[in-house]
């Protein structure tokens, strides 16, 4: 009997030693777990990166605590699908709708860059990955990940737009201005091209300082654009010089009116600082009709040319075209 006893109570205390060891083991396993949670927690809010998740059969929500400062919502609070719905610009919503139905539809994924405005009114622009899960073939939830990607949408803006316009003038710039020259050329929708140059803005750059020059820029600028207003391009394409772009469809009349109405408004004297400085602009146009795009600023820059040599402050045709145009309407 007393053998028997000692055999239980080394079985006894072999279990206890093995269930210590599990119990050991698992509370390793639940710190590593806790840790990797802690790192993975860091990492996610370093990167603005939230896990979402949403049950299809009700369209309750689950979200880790990035999405809820994505949206600037409480974490922990309970947002309906609908209210945060809300929030989405309606062009960014319903391609989100479009996108979720039809991942929805063939049980598949996808990836969407939406623009909202939060819960305290700011713009912040969010990338969505969305992965369908299905159980026996029926979509039952749809989750992924959610990154704030604002600064990263905002600093790509940065850069196209100094790749697009002029940081003088905040004009389109010379790359701008061919894009959009053989684009309409053709598809055939240009009527001319009028090219300037300022009339005595190296005296004022030379006399006075770059400073007074860049001012005097602007100003142009900003004269030419309220000129122009009706014109599909108004841009700089380097130092004093500033092309227009005039749509198919406006006649020869209403070409030269413009170019007049650029001579006027750059003749009225540049105030600046307090002080007064006569500039003006000599403007060469060339006509479009079917020129190729590259001869038809040769043809512009040709006639700028025999605008200056006119006089300044004035404009010309390239060779003839006004009056070549003059007969054909009167045929």
């Amino acid at each position: 009997m007393h053998e028997f006893l000692a055999g239980e109570f080394d079985e006894a205390a072999a279990l206890r030693r093995r269930v210590a060891t599990q119990n050991a083991l698992i509370a390793e396993q639940e710190r590593d777990l806790a840790h990797f949670r802690k790192i993975f927690k860091r990492a996610s809010e370093a990167a603005q990166i939230g896990v979402w998740e949403c049950e299809l059969a009700d369209n309750s929500l689950r979200w880790s605590d990035v999405v809820y400062d994505i949206f600037d919502l409480p974490r922990g609070s309970m947002p309906t699908r609908e209210a945060t719905l809300a929030l989405y610009t309606p062009a960014s919503r319903a391609e989100l709708e479009r996108r979720r139905s039809q991942a929805i539809a063939e049980r598949s994924s996808f990836t969407f860059d939406a623009e909202i405005v939060t819960a305290k009114g700011v713009q912040k622009f969010m990338r969505i990955t969305a992965q369908v899960e299905s159980e026996r073939g029926v979509a039952v939830r749809i989750f992924g990940m959610k990154q704030d990607i604002t600064a990263e949408k905002r600093a790509v803006d940065r850069l196209r737009r100094l790749a697009a316009f002029d940081q003088m003038t905040g004009l389109p710039n010379r790359a701008q201005f061919q894009d959009r020259l053989f684009e309409q050329a053709e598809a055939n929708a240009l009527a001319a091209l009028l090219l300037i140059d300022l009339d005595g803005f190296k005296q004022v750059n030379d006399n006075h300082g770059h400073m007074a020059g860049d001012a005097c820029l602007r100003e142009a600028a900003a004269r030419l654009l309220e000129t122009c207003a009706s014109a599909d391009l108004v841009a700089r394409i380097g130092g004093d010089e500033f092309v227009v772009l005039v749509a198919g469809g406006v006649n020869l009349e209403k070409i030269s009116e413009l170019a007049r109405a650029i001579n006027l408004a750059m003749a009225e004297p540049f105030l600046l600082d307090g002080n007064s400085h006569a500039l003006g602009a000599s403007v060469g146009i060339a006509l479009a009709d079917g020129t190729h795009p590259a001869d038809l600023f040769a043809n512009a820059d040709t006639a700028l040319y025999a605008a200056k040599s006119g006089g300044r402050g004035t404009f010309r045709f390239f060779k003839g075209q006004a009056a070549a145009q003059r007969d054909s309407a009167a045929a």
